[in-house]
């Protein structure tokens, strides 16, 4: 199924959808997907003149592909302009990602400061594309085209502090608008950012998320290709401070994104 064609499910129903294993990650689903379907239940119980500003995540447990997973959500409290939001994603009886969500009307400011500049990367078209190698790579990267820019990939003793490049969705013929549910799979694609400091392939994941949404947002659609560049700020002891940002292709500021990571080597 596509990305898309999951959307649609879960907006139809919140609750018993399964998903595919071509959408797995290991023994768990894309923490990506199992998030953005969540937000999409939480957005169904928010008034649309309330754009999503940010989303706290932690992954308490991998979501299980082909188990059906409900996803709950509570509304905490509606202020004038914020609503605050928390969603449950629950499979088996047990609670495996909790996503609470804030969700806020502009308002007029006089504070206006700019965004700092996107990082300068070669075209697309001149970055080496991370290929999906069956068996080896995750199964959901079937669904993403990734172009490397800066940093190196997993598992080649590369030791820079950064890593990223262009981004999309794959399978796309068609132009469908990038909503925020898009764009928290393109900002979690990538894999963690300690992975390249590795010499042979090791177990790494997501430990907490929060992503942080510049609004009005852009009309991007999904053949659009999105620029992204990843910062370690600190790593010892199996843990990881991540740092990173997603762009448009001529350089405008999209989201924010910060992840604790866990690495198993």
């Amino acid at each position: 199924m596509r990305f898309s064609d999951l959307l649609d499910a879960v907006r139809r129903q919140p609750r018993g959808l399964s998903i595919p294993a071509d959408w797995a990650q290991g023994r768990a689903t894309f923490g990506g997907l199992v998030v953005a379907l969540q937000y999409e239940a939480m957005r169904a119980r928010v008034p649309a003149e309330r754009p999503l500003r940010s989303l706290a995540v932690t992954f308490v447990g991998p979501v299980e592909p082909g188990l059906a997973v409900d996803f709950e959500v509570e509304v905490l409290r509606e202020g004038k302009a914020v609503s605050q939001v928390l969603g449950r994603a629950v499979q088996n009886g047990q609670v495996v990602t909790l996503v609470q969500g804030s969700f806020g009307a502009s308002r007029e400011s006089v504070v206006n400061v700019p965004a700092e500049p996107a990082p300068s990367f070669k075209h697309w078209d001149e970055c080496q594309e991370l290929p999906h190698v069956p068996g080896v790579m995750p199964e959901f990267m079937r669904h993403l085209s990734m172009r490397w820019g800066v940093g190196g990939m997993p598992f080649t003793g590369n030791k820079s502090r950064e890593m990223g490049g262009w981004v999309r969705l794959r399978g796309y013929i068609r132009q469908e608008p990038l909503t925020e549910a898009h764009l928290l799979a393109l900002v979690d694609a990538w894999p963690p950012a300690l992975l390249p400091h590795l010499g042979k392939p090791a177990a790494g994941s997501t430990l907490t998320w929060t992503v942080e949404f510049v609004q009005p947002l852009l009309e991007l659609d999904t053949l659009d290709w999105c620029q992204y560049r990843a910062v370690i700020e600190h790593a010892r002891d199996g843990y990881g401070h991540v740092a990173a940002a997603l762009w448009s292709a001529d350089g405008r500021l999209i989201a924010l994104s910060r992840q604790t990571v866990t690495v198993f080597g």
